[in-house]
């Protein structure tokens, strides 16, 4: 038995294995079949590769710089500044935090000089200030006088400056591909940048009207202008490298990120404190504050680029070709447990095949008469014998006074 297994398993080794294919006519389940197979495709060709380039390597680590500069002049008259002259110098402030700390005290001891204070506007003295005969008092600090006000305008200061313009440069690289590119029209022109504004028609134009950016947002100008607030530009690069780079265009979006649907909410509008200092004839410095409600502009850059590899091409055609497979045995199991001749179906599909049964075929294959004898098995002489009465003695295949004619 050792021997005749090694040697059937040497013998298996070359032998050749194929899957049995059952073609069920059923108009239902076929129907349902090409409906898979034509769904399927239509996914890996529209979606897959159309919609979603499935056949390009993507880069979406973008490298980008912004550069952004205001542009703008108007005049002012208030009782508190006068006559003033606005320009970029004066209107285009970085804000600027700080930090105000409570005063009260009991002794000396309670003002550190040189700390700030919680709720004041400079650093302690050193000294704690009584008024009268009361124990608590008050630190003395050293700050600028008078403090801030705490009032609120109530009109906008530069509330004509719709018309001034905001210039935004944007660089882009996407280091996979070597590709760079800029917002700016690639020309030679140089009065192109003191005419043109941005627009649906002339989108390579980095200049953009203040106004028309707020409006874009679906606030109104007047009113972000006197409670300040912060507006979102997004830029956005989305570019297929297998066609031309002037197919490859920057996408603006604008959105208001301040909370503006609380008018008296802390929260809402934006401002900032900047000042200017200078000093008298007689050289003590001055100063002057200004709380400033104003516009910030976020600017925001995002994007990604396709290029054509046959890595993902072959990885996508092959999930296309799995997903072939699954349309065919979700059939299966609608053609042997589903339908009402399921049964039929799956006694077609898995046949089930006894060691006897194919001793029977292969000698009848053979065609000798102890192959064909061994075929009729022991059914035959139970057949016989039944016939016979069942008679013990037996020669030459006859029964004891009986002839049996061959």
């Amino acid at each position: 038995m050792g021997q005749a297994g090694c040697k059937g398993l040497s013998q298996s080794l070359l032998d050749y294995k194929t899957e049995k294919y059952v073609i069920a006519k059923n108009k239902k389940v076929g129907l349902l079949y090409r409906l898979l197979q034509v769904s399927i495709l239509t996914y890996l060709v529209v979606w897959v590769f159309l919609v979603k380039k499935g056949y390009q390597d993507t880069d979406t680590s973008l490298q980008s710089s912004i550069i952004t500069k205001v542009k703008g002049v108007t005049f002012t008259n208030t009782s508190e500044l006068g006559e003033r002259l606005w320009d970029v110098a004066d209107y285009v402030i970085p804000p600027q935090s700080e930090s105000i700390p409570d005063a009260l005290c009991y002794r000396d001891s309670d003002c550190p000089p040189g700390e700030p204070v919680v709720a004041g506007n400079g650093v302690r003295t050193g000294r704690c200030l009584r008024v009268g005969n009361m124990q608590r008092g008050t630190c003395e600090i050293f700050a600028w006088c008078p403090v801030e006000t705490k009032s609120r305008p109530e009109k906008p200061l530069l509330g004509k400056a719709e018309d001034f313009t905001i210039y935004i440069k944007n660089f882009i690289r996407f280091p996979k591909f070597n590709f760079s590119k800029t917002n700016v029209l690639d020309t030679k022109d140089k009065a192109f940048l003191k005419s043109c504004h941005f627009g649906p028609e002339n989108p390579y134009c980095p200049i953009f009207r203040l106004g028309s950016v707020v409006s874009w947002t679906g606030s109104n100008f007047q009113e972000i202008a006197l409670q300040g607030g912060v507006i979102g530009i997004q830029i956005e690069w989305d570019c297929d490298l297998d066609k031309a780079s002037s197919e490859c265009n920057p996408r603006y979006s604008f959105s208001r990120l301040d909370n503006k649907f609380s008018e008296n909410s802390i929260s809402s509008g934006y401002n900032f404190r900047f000042a200017k200092y200078y000093r008298d004839g007689a050289g003590v410095e001055f100063r002057t504050l200004m709380k400033a409600y104003g516009i910030r502009f976020d600017v925001m850059v995002n994007g990604k680029a396709g290029k054509f590899n046959i890595i993902p091409t072959i990885i996508n055609i092959g999930s296309g070709v799995a997903l072939m497979g699954a349309g065919a045995f979700f059939c299966d199991l609608v053609l042997i447990y589903l339908i009402k001749k399921s049964h039929f179906y799956r006694d077609k599909k898995y046949e089930e095949v006894s060691v006897l049964r194919v001793l029977a075929e292969s000698s009848q294959q053979d065609g000798t008469p102890e192959a064909e004898e061994a075929a009729a098995g022991p059914g035959l002489a139970e057949q016989l014998e039944a016939q016979h009465g069942g008679g013990s003695q037996k020669e030459n295949g006859c029964l004891p006074g009986e002839g049996l004619l061959g």
